[in-house]
């Protein structure tokens, strides 16, 4: 059987267990797609970002909306200057039946647990564990964006605040080498950007040495909440493709001894350790990998 033909059915086998195909999911009357959106309001949400957090289409979402407007479960309320930042809150009525699905849902998840012994459901529940892992490193994307855009500035300042935590000395971008907006642009550089859910979770900038072959790793970060989901293995992955299409033959890294996982990722992906090629006053580590 094909992986595309294990996932087709993997999809069937979940939808119909689950009760997504039914009008009434969990006998509440509304379809699945009105109970998400109720459950994920939560204590208030922006519009946008339920948009960007279930990946709907907007007009899909406004009818979603409506109809639990309808019902008294749900006000959308404009705000901002212009008014049109829309956030939608749960009214009691709403919380309430958020609470009810709540309890509906945990009786639903018991009877997919309770006919099997105890060994499967342990197995289950790891495999689920595990799927859900998979399925959210499936949604992040990875596109280069200009160092200020600020999806790119958030990483970055997030890059520098864990370095400033986790190095002895502190970290002072002004004392380290160089990765400026200018040299992160084309054609001097990028920076690649991953993103979940609409959220900056991720970057690496490739900074390129005009009429050489050679270029630099710089910015690596992968934000704490997605960490082991082999995003930092594909940024570098996509920063040697990219640099590849450039002309690079050899990228170089220095690093610091308290980022080991970092250290690890290098080595496994197949950098050598090479003898110090830079005066970053925080490396401690120095790396080079010839690309094919």
């Amino acid at each position: 059987m094909s992986d595309t033909a294990v996932v087709r059915r993997f999809q069937r086998t979940v939808t119909q267990r689950i009760g997504a195909l039914e009008d009434g999911f969990l006998a509440r009357g509304r379809p699945l797609g009105q109970a998400r959106v109720l459950w994920e309001i939560g204590e208030g949400v922006e519009v946008r970002a339920l948009r960007a957090r279930l990946g709907l289409d907007s007009g899909y979402l406004s009818r979603l909306l409506r109809a639990l407007e309808a019902e008294g479960l749900v006000v959308v309320e404009g705000g901002g200057a212009d008014g049109r930042v829309r956030t939608a809150r749960l009214t009691p009525a709403g919380i309430a039946e958020r609470e009810e699905l709540d309890r509906r849902s945990d009786e639903a998840a018991a009877e997919v647990l309770a006919p099997l012994p105890a060994a499967q459901r342990d197995r289950l529940v790891a495999a689920m564990a595990e799927v859900e892992r998979l399925l959210t490193a499936s949604m992040v994307t990875v596109e280069a964006l200009d160092p200020g855009h600020p999806a790119a500035r958030r990483c970055v300042e997030a890059y520098v605040a864990e370095l400033g935590r986790r190095f002895e000395s502190g970290f002072d971008p002004a004392r380290s080498l160089s990765a400026e907006d200018d040299e992160l642009r084309p054609p001097a550089g990028m920076l690649l950007v991953a993103t979940l859910h609409a959220e900056p979770v991720g970057c690496v900038a490739v900074k390129l040495h005009p009429r050489q072959s050679m270029a630099e790793i710089k910015r690596m970060w992968v934000d704490p909440s997605v960490r082991g989901l082999g995003l930092g293995r594909r940024l570098l992955a996509e920063a040697e493709t990219r640099a590849a299409g450039h002309g690079v033959r050899t990228l170089r890294l220095e690093t610091n001894r308290a980022l080991a996982e970092a250290v690890a990722l290098y080595r496994a992906s197949g950098y050598l350790e090479v003898a110090p090629f830079s005066e970053e006053p925080y490396a401690h580590h120095w790396f080079a990998k010839r690309l094919r």
